[in-house]
């Protein structure tokens, strides 16, 4: 059936109720603040309280949107279970997930962004319940509210590295490391978006978007070896994913689910 609805139309996430999880982090505001802009209510969750609620009043004035922060760490499974509840209770619904929270390359973990063999297994553990097993705990726990609202779309944070391996001669001389955990679970999150699209279907669509590496104070060493490997010549922002995240929440892509959209600058091109 052809439809008359414009661009601005599709675009437009007015009445719908978006829960973003990092929504304290760097990327997590970003997304948050897109999806603001085209209309939707947001609820944002974080581990770091104050940080949370302070996001969530800046999101509100910017926006003129209505905005609430949840306090929750991704790693209590009984927290995460109870967001989607917390969330449609003060918003009136859930019709957007966005899995942005991440222990990521440069987190402050023992165990972590060392070489192999001194990565601690305690902290591959732990990444991989925050990384991966927290979303599928919180969409298992959304999946009756995004049912219901007729427009459910989940949209994934995954990483270049969930899709190549890495080039550690980028690493060399730097403080920063590349752990195993990480992209294991960046690999596993795309793969569970795929089950997930054929699992809530027709219902529900499912997507990821996948970050290139996004700059955000790495050494200067680091930085010209990652541009120099980039076809496009530089490392991405947050504001580089808004539009990507943008796409896949609302009716824009009504008819994709179970696909990635990578957002690296040409980074996995070649």
């Amino acid at each position: 059936m052809a439809s008359d609805r414009d661009l601005k139309d599709l675009m437009a996430l007015t009445g719908r109720v978006a829960l973003v999880t990092g929504g304290a982090g760097h990327i997590g505001r970003a997304v948050a603040a897109g999806l603001a802009e085209l209309g939707a209510a947001v609820a944002l969750t974080d581990r770091e309280g104050d940080a949370c609620a302070e996001a969530a009043r800046a999101l509100a004035q910017r926006h003129s949107a209505t905005t609430v922060a949840l306090t929750a760490d991704m790693a209590d499974e009984a927290a995460v279970k109870a967001l989607p509840g917390k969330a449609a209770a003060e918003l009136g619904g859930l019709d957007i997930i966005v899995n942005s929270a991440a222990f990521v390359g440069d987190s402050k973990l023992t165990g972590w962004a060392v070489p192999f063999e001194e990565q601690s297994p305690a902290t591959w553990r732990a990444a991989i319940e925050v990384n991966l097993t927290a979303v599928f705990v919180l969409v298992q726990a959304a999946k009756p509210w995004l049912e219901k609202s007729g427009k459910g779309s989940v949209v994934n944070i995954a990483s270049i590295y969930g899709m190549v391996g890495p080039d550690l001669g980028l690493y060399e001389g730097t403080r920063m490391g590349n752990p195993a955990a990480y992209g294991a679970a960046k690999g596993g999150l795309l793969q569970l978006t795929r089950w997930l699209a054929c699992v809530m279907a027709p219902k529900v669509r499912v997507n990821a978007v996948t970050p290139g590496g996004v700059l955000r104070g790495q050494s200067e060493t680091f930085v010209g070896r990652y541009e120099a490997r980039t076809p496009l010549g530089r490392m991405g922002t947050e504001e580089d994913m808004k539009g990507a995240v943008a796409y896949l929440a609302g009716d824009l892509s009504a008819y994709v689910t179970g696909q990635n959209i990578v957002v690296d600058g040409g980074w996995t091109a070649w």
